[in-house]
């Protein structure tokens, strides 16, 4: 699989996010506002494993078409894994 800069940057944006979360707990910041900060980094996960399913589908698919397999199996998996994180 092909991972460009694009979405190896939102990976490093969201391991940003989380060292500045670890920050606001050991300085006992607000609940509320560690809350909101792990809520947002949350969302940063989900998007980029959207863009990874939705990126490399199209790729998936037409191998899947070459090779003879199923891709009606193969897109509801991609469609499982995104719901089962949430």
């Amino acid at each position: 699989m092909d991972y460009d800069d694009k979405v190896k940057n939102r990976v490093k944006r969201i391991e940003g996010q989380l060292k500045g979360i670890l920050r606001m707990m050991e300085e006992e910041q607000d609940c509320k506002d560690v809350i909101v900060q792990l809520s947002a980094a949350r969302t940063a996960i989900d998007r980029t494993m959207g863009v990874i399913v939705s990126s490399n589908l199209v790729e998936c698919v037409r191998k899947a078409n070459e090779d003879g397999e199923d891709t009606d199996a193969l897109v509801q998996e991609a469609v499982n894994l995104l719901v089962k994180s949430r």
